[in-house]
């Protein structure tokens, strides 16, 4: 088995007899050591945008699939890819142990299923033109090992990302990304510097494959869905910064043609 350094002893101890600045400057002091953590894996994060571009340019899916922390994640960062880039609903899925109502409340022993993962992507007929990402902070979710381990061996390629060694869920990757963040703040809470890795390796992943799928241009989210007024303000400013007009003429243009690039690519042909 290999060492869980997630659940090791905290650096601190008698929290409770800590005063709230205390608190707050040993928890931001363990926060700092995230990022460089991160850096230390790059490559392997490289690895994993490569393949999930090449993937999904050939029409694949990317498939997201954790338990608690780690499951809810994944179905935050696939959910946001639709409004903020335009790609359409049911390119990436976020899948959780217990289902939807895992989101919002735990589901007692959902995770320990090692052939419910696998059942669960199998409900959307995956085939090897997909991709699984396994999220699991400890490395050891049986709900999450079993879905790689099947996906795998039905010639699906797979990821994961975990903040332990040498994991079981690791061993089922053909990109294992582990950031080992150390032991938490609070013995085991991986909610805290696994779950602030795993969010911030998600964000680079996804933005990244996004910015290589075309869906970024410059460096504005020019496929945005309209879905609010704070995001149409956004889009005519993107419109009069790229065209030189005014306010009123880029709004113009983005009613007529209800998208960010359409309106820009129309004006200037």
């Amino acid at each position: 088995m290999s060492e869980k350094i997630t659940e090791k002893e905290s650096a601190y101890s008698q929290l409770e007899q800590m005063d709230v600045m205390e608190l707050l400057q040993s928890i931001n002091r363990e926060d700092h050591t995230v990022p460089i953590a991160i850096e230390k894996v790059l490559p392997a994060i490289e690895k994993a945008v490569l393949l999930i571009t090449e993937k999904m340019k050939s029409g694949g899916r990317l498939f997201y699939i954790g338990a608690g922390t780690s499951g809810r994640l994944g179905i935050v960062d696939a959910s946001e890819l639709p409004p903020t880039y335009g790609l359409e609903h049911g390119r990436v899925i976020g899948l959780i142990a217990g289902g939807d109502t895992a989101i919002r409340k735990a589901v007692e022993f959902a995770e320990d299923n090692p052939e419910q993962g696998w059942n669960d992507i199998m409900a959307f007929s995956a085939t090897n033109k997909d991709v699984v990402l396994g999220i699991a902070a400890s490395g050891s979710t049986p709900y999450v090992a079993g879905a790689l381990e099947h996906s795998r061996k039905s010639g699906i390629s797979t990821i994961s990302l975990t903040c332990n060694p040498g994991s079981l869920v690791a061993s089922h990757a053909d990109i294992p990304i582990e950031v080992i963040v150390g032991p938490e703040f609070v013995t085991g809470s991986t909610r805290m510097k696994a779950g602030t890795a795993q969010k911030l390796v998600l964000n680079m992943i996804s933005t990244a494959v996004m910015i290589r799928l075309g869906r970024v241009k410059g460096n504005k989210m020019v496929d945005m869905q309209l879905s609010n007024n704070k995001l149409v303000s956004r889009g005519i400013r993107m419109i009069m910064d790229a065209l030189n007009i005014t306010a009123e003429e880029a709004e113009q243009l983005l009613k007529l043609h209800g998208n960010v690039r359409t309106a820009i690519d129309a004006h200037k042909s």
